[in-house]
């Protein structure tokens, strides 16, 4: 298998574990705090366990090595995959996804801002077409059931505290920043704890909070942290849009979630510039500003 084909292997693999993150938000029938802390919990000790029995605990001195950098990106990792579950709770899906699809423009901005890189025409013109998109989503939130104004503003917080993570990611690019996600985790689930009720979840539904929170959020992060190291960042970009696409025709399908015409048009605007920027991107065999995000 040629480098190439595992990257691509690897990357969509993570894709399709990270696609039922937002279902299994609506499958769990609690409120989005209590959610948000199974989730943090679980995946912050899966993770920090099954790092410390694969590399022991030499692993996590090496990540800390930087100094507070990584502290800082331990900190978004937490709070991004903790406000991914709120917004979620307060909005329809389709808004969140399509709302976070634009993550890679801000950290673009972020990145020219405090690295220096260089936004190319093609990523201007990007930035320049995509709030329209998501204009378009948040002036429908209104007339569109399940969906807020409040739910899209904290999905549009939750694009700005990722974009950081991506940032100090990218000035920390030899350090694999995974172990840093497992105490990122576990300490929002601790700032969680008492704005959540842990013990108010269904019966039925502790099956979707194990495997939401420590199956397929550890294994999408994992998947997602190895396979863009084999591929270049246009193309692992074009691939985690297929979460945007299809995440909300998971939600329609499984729980009859209407995203709504608003939500419609403005999420072809954005993920359809998108597909176009990072295809073009790929065709010239460039790398586009930023990579994508590993989602906590």
């Amino acid at each position: 298998m040629t480098d190439h084909l595992k990257g691509l292997t690897i990357t969509f693999l993570g894709v399709l574990f990270i696609l039922p993150d937002s279902l299994m938000v609506r499958l769990i029938e609690t409120d989005g705090m209590t959610v948000a802390f199974w989730k943090a919990l679980l995946t912050g000790s899966v993770t920090g366990l099954g790092l410390l029995l694969w590399r022991g605990p030499k692993v996590f001195r090496d990540t800390f090595a930087p100094g507070w950098r990584v502290w800082i990106y331990a900190a978004t990792s937490g709070i991004s995959g903790s406000l991914f579950v709120i917004a979620v709770a307060n909005t329809s899906i389709a808004n969140v996804v399509f709302i976070l699809a634009a993550t890679p423009l801000v950290s673009a901005l972020l990145s020219r801002v405090f690295l220096g890189e260089r936004i190319t025409r093609r990523m201007a013109i990007t930035m320049a077409v995509v709030p329209v998109g998501i204009a378009i989503i948040a002036y429908g939130s209104g007339e569109t059931e399940g969906a807020s104004l409040k739910g899209d503003l904290i999905a549009m917080g939750l694009v700005c505290v990722f974009s950081i993570g991506l940032t100090i990611a990218r000035s920390l690019r030899p350090v694999s920043m995974v172990p840093a996600i497992a105490p990122g985790m576990l300490g929002a689930a601790l700032v969680l704890f008492p704005f959540a009720a842990p013990l108010s979840v269904p019966a039925g539904d502790w099956i979707w909070v194990a495997l939401h929170g420590g199956f397929f959020i550890v294994l999408s992060t994992a998947l997602l942290a190895i396979g863009p190291r084999y591929l270049p960042s246009a193309e692992v970009a074009l691939l985690l849009l297929v979460e945007s696409v299809f995440a909300p025709l998971l939600a329609w399908v499984v729980v009859g979630e209407d995203p709504g015409k608003w939500a419609l048009v403005g999420g072809a605007i954005v993920i359809g510039t998108l597909a176009v920027s990072n295809a073009i991107a790929l065709r010239r065999g460039r790398q586009v500003v930023v990579r994508p995000p590993l989602r906590g």
